[in-house]
């Protein structure tokens, strides 16, 4: 199952700049709540926050600017400067829900299933996320070469959280003798290299193969191959004996 579209964190939040009345200082014991964004002011957001991951998918955080931004979404700087002060507030609007979008794939993995059946569909999952969100994942990879400064906290608390975690599972599985014995951080980082590859590097892996191989069947081609060397990979010895017999 594909995962569903990066949505913004920034729906319940309220517009950068206020004014006048409204942008009163609030007192201690009454500290202000940020008003609720009305339906026009959302789309303004979303808007503003296609644009920047287009541009910053291009151009990276450096190369990109907010004039660049504004003329992507179709409005002035000033009006965009009203919803987000400054452009590391989109790229850091962009990050927090777009780690929230890659979390998902390696959510699924249960325990409970066939570790085969788990890992497959999670190897289809990245995959699927390479085919359908590759501006997302060239993102992604620039703030990781930048030293993931806006997400740093997230990956060192959330991400770690949820890779120990489904570390423990495979783990457990290993102990049962139902996969071969591996370091079980190895193996997800090289499930996310392998598969976010057709994203990052979707230019030359196009073509390399060439054409009548560079069409979306690449993805599915990639998934069988991925799925054999992992999961044979994965089987243990004995299984792999009794099944030669």
């Amino acid at each position: 199952m594909a995962p569903k579209k990066l949505k913004s964190v920034a729906q319940d939040a309220a517009p950068a700049q206020r004014t006048g009345a409204a942008a009163a200082k609030p007192t201690k014991q009454t500290p202000a709540k940020p008003r609720p964004l009305t339906r026009i002011q959302r789309e303004k957001q979303d808007m503003i926050l296609e644009a920047a991951l287009e541009v910053f998918s291009m151009h990276g955080f450096r190369g990109a600017t907010i004039d660049q931004i504004a003329e992507v979404a179709g409005m002035s700087k000033p009006n965009l400067l009203y919803y987000f002060p400054s452009k590391e507030e989109i790229h850091r609007r962009l990050m927090s829900a777009l780690l929230v979008t890659w979390l998902a794939p390696l959510e699924e993995m249960r325990a409970d299933g066939d570790p085969f059946v788990e890992i497959r569909s999670y190897i289809r999952r990245k995959l699927e996320m390479a085919r359908d969100f590759p501006r997302e994942s060239r993102l992604f990879a620039n703030e990781m070469l930048r030293g993931a400064p806006h997400i740093i906290d997230m990956i060192a608390v959330d991400l770690k959280a949820l890779v120990d975690e489904k570390a423990e599972i495979l783990l457990g599985w290993m102990d049962e003798g139902k996969l071969s014995r591996t370091d079980p951080y190895h193996l997800i980082f090289s499930i996310w290299a392998t598969t976010q590859h057709y994203a990052d590097f979707d230019v030359q892996v196009r073509a390399v193969l060439g054409k009548g191989r560079d069409g979306e069947g690449r993805f599915e081609d990639a998934a069988r191959y991925l799925e054999h060397l992992f999961l044979f990979g994965l089987t243990p010895k004995t299984k792999v004996g009794k099944d030669a017999d």
